[in-house]
């Protein structure tokens, strides 16, 4: 599969390299620095390739959008038409201190992506999981029990995209439903970043949901 980045700071970065180590074709896109690109290329191996937004979108099964909310209007426009392709964004409607929402609960910055992008298929994933933990999670991939990592969308082929995606690092994808779930999606990723930097215990939290199921005797 060839997944087209755009955007190479920690999330997109991250997730390109783990894509590239996993076995697929990965083009990083949009750095203010050309070194940056090619460090992430020289790590992620044979597979891996850098260009512009627009080469990344046209070469892609599959798009992952990684920048900054702030960013959002620029490589979009960089990229050019995205009619028929699959989004999968990772972004969080964040304020430039990265401390606030300024999306919230009526609509999220997943809703607003898709409202840019009319013609693509779009999903929301990874906000909810601190970049730190994507090593530790794929170095343990072949584990059975994996911690989950959420997605939501309205389309079947964006979902199906997310989840293998999401698979391919090492979580259990868990469908929240609806795009609209962002809504709540994007706020827990407040929480998850919270745990990872608010707190003196380190930022490599991952989750993992469970069905209790009691037996009666």
């Amino acid at each position: 599969m060839k997944i087209g980045i755009l955007g190479c700071g920690l999330m997109g970065g991250k997730l390109g390299v783990l894509f590239a180590q996993a076995g697929h074709d990965v083009i990083f896109s949009y750095s203010r620095r050309r070194t940056k690109l090619d460090d992430l290329v020289r790590r992620a191996g044979p597979t891996a390739s850098a260009g512009t937004p627009a080469q990344a979108v046209a070469a892609a099964d599959i798009v992952l959008l990684a920048v900054h909310w702030s960013r959002v209007d620029d490589v979009l426009a960089q990229a050019g038409d995205m009619t028929g392709k699959t989004v999968v964004t990772c972004c969080v409607p964040l304020d430039a201190s990265d401390s606030e929402l300024v999306v919230g609960h009526t609509d999220s910055g997943a809703e607003q992506i898709a409202r840019k992008l009319p013609g693509a298929r779009v999903a929301a994933a990874f906000q909810t999981t601190p970049s730190e933990v994507f090593a530790e999670v794929f170095a343990v991939r072949d584990r059975p029990i994996k911690a989950n990592c959420l997605l939501c969308a309205d389309d079947a082929e964006a979902r199906r995209a997310a989840e293998t995606l999401i698979s391919a690092i090492g979580f259990a994808p868990v469908d929240a439903g609806p795009l609209h779930m962002a809504r709540y999606t994007e706020p827990f990723a407040l929480l998850t970043a919270q745990l990872a930097y608010g707190t003196a215990d380190g930022p490599d939290w991952a989750y993992r949901f469970g069905k209790l199921r009691y037996v009666i005797e």
